[in-house]
């Protein structure tokens, strides 16, 4: 995959020389609340280089890594469809980065490989990204109860969000 470019981000294939960046921003306390991970955070992020189903694409704003982005891809032509997933740098909040980089990610899906419908799972409290998401074209499809397990061990809601290509805000 060739670099993709937003109104405001750069979206170029993570490389193994991002990882120390890209763990720095996975443990600050913010983005380490939303995101799993073990204690380990640069190998967690090797390991999702080195996962063939996976694609990640670090966030570049002002020639800097902001954060990470990655898609996986249902193949099975009857079910087809692809999810995306990302963090993002705290300092960066509130400034329209993710929703670039989502809205980017989401127009080389539907352009570039043919999805018709794209996929999200914020968790039910993370009022930002789902507004974020919103701003793109994804609509709620329903609560996913106790569907992740928290860094306090409990189970958490996830808010199941979709997006058809002709409903993507460009």
């Amino acid at each position: 995959m060739t670099e993709l470019r937003g109104a405001f981000v750069l979206l170029r294939p993570t490389v193994r020389e991002d990882i120390p960046a890209l763990a720095e921003i996975r443990a600050t306390p913010e983005v380490r609340a939303r995101w799993r991970g073990g204690d380990d955070l640069a190998a967690d992020i090797a390991a999702d280089l080195e996962d063939s189903g996976i694609r990640c694409l670090t966030i570049h704003h002002r020639q800097r890594p902001v954060g990470m982005i990655q898609w996986h891809a249902e193949e099975e032509p009857d079910y087809r469809h692809a999810g995306i997933d990302i963090f993002l740098d705290p300092a960066v909040h509130g400034r329209g980065l993710g929703t670039d980089a989502v809205r980017t990610l989401a127009r080389h899906l539907v352009d570039a490989h043919g999805h018709h419908r794209l996929v999200i799972d914020p968790a039910a409290d993370n009022a930002a990204a789902i507004r974020c998401y919103t701003k793109v074209g994804f609509r709620p499809v329903g609560v996913m109860r106790r569907y992740e397990r928290g860094a306090d061990g409990t189970w958490h809601d996830g808010l199941l969000m979709d997006l058809l290509a002709d409903e993507l805000v460009r």
